[in-house]
This record gives C-alpha cells, structure tokens and sequence, in this order.
C-alpha cells in the first residue's frame, strides 16, 4: 500500500475480530513507530505491550477502576467509558510513554514545558507512523487519550512511573468505518 493511500484509507477502529496479531507484527508497527522524526533526535518515547486474554481483563479492571476514581473526585472522564470497552475488545494495547515528561500535576519550568511540547509532537508523529504501519498491514487501530481517566492506576499497574501519553488499540477490524468529514484545504490553510 502506497503511503499517501494509507493515509487515505486510515480509520478509527473500534472493533476487532478475535484474531490474535503476531509479537512479530505488533514488533514491526513499533518497529515503525521508531523511525518517526523527533526533536533534536531525543526519541522520548517508551512502549509497553498489552497482550492476552488475562493481561486485557486486568488492564480493563484497572481502567474501570481508574474511571470510577476520576468521577467519584467530579472529574469529567469523557467517553473513557468507551475507551474501555475498546480496550476489552482489542487483541494488543500499546501504550505510550514520554521519560523524559513531567506528570500533569506537576510543576514545570518555561525550559521543561517547552522541551514537553517538543516531545509531544514527536510522539505523536511516532503514533502517527504506527497508525500507517498498521493500515499497510491490515490492522486496524485507536489512538486513545481517555486513558487519563485512569492515569495512575493504569501507570501503576504497568509499573511505570513516568508520564502517560496515550494508548493505541490494534487488531484486525471487524468494522470498516466510513471516512469522517473533514474540513476543505480553504478553511484550514492560508497562503502568506
């Protein structure tokens, strides 16, 4: 599949068949991940695979579990809820971290935010080439973000203590998702 046809062809996926994906094919959309541009090369990103039927059970508990604790404290949790059950229905989750980030409750300087800011746009591009990777393999995937709802529990659980970024469902599709209406280049791009 040719790259600007991945892009194209790219959905959200929320369901997956039961099929398992091979360690080798989750080692070669990370493999993927890896080779994304970051700023001045610090490649500040980690991942932690969540595989199996016994992983995945515990991995939702503790997502519930966080979620539970988010809302009983009157945060907004969003559509975690969601994330959860997708979570549940993916063979592998892959979840993102940045070790050299600062949790969100803690305090940073101008230099640490600014240097954040940088690595967040390379994990990004990082996820983004494993969201392609995928595509061209025929995985589906979900970048999700709700898993700050559980943000401790789920650090925790995994025994990291640096900073959550987010998580990536991956699988074989059981749906095929029509493209989502995107704003025209007219409304988004200005020539200067």
């Amino acid at each position: 599949m040719e790259t600007l046809e991945a892009i194209a062809a790219r959905r959200s996926v929320r369901k997956f068949t039961d099929r398992p994906v091979a360690e080798e094919t989750v080692n070669a959309v990370l493999a993927a991940a890896i080779l994304a541009p970051s700023g001045k090369n610090r490649q500040p990103w980690r991942f932690v695979v969540v595989a199996g039927d016994e992983k995945r059970a515990q991995m939702v508990r503790v997502m519930r579990e966080g979620i539970a604790d988010t809302k009983a404290r009157g945060m907004e949790t969003g559509s975690a809820i969601m994330t959860a059950r997708v979570m549940e229905r993916a063979p592998v989750t892959i979840f993102v971290f940045n070790p050299e980030g600062v949790h969100p409750w803690a305090s940073r300087s101008l230099a640490q935010t600014l240097m954040e800011a940088v690595d967040t746009q390379s994990i990004g591009a990082a996820i983004q080439n494993m969201l392609l990777a995928a595509q061209s393999m025929g995985l589906g995937t979900l970048w999700m973000c709700d898993v700050w709802s559980a943000y401790q529990q789920l650090e925790a659980w995994l025994g990291e203590s640096v900073e959550l970024v987010a998580a990536v469902a991956l699988g074989y599709p059981d749906e095929q998702p029509a493209a989502r209406p995107r704003r025209s280049l007219s409304e988004v791009v200005r020539w200067f």
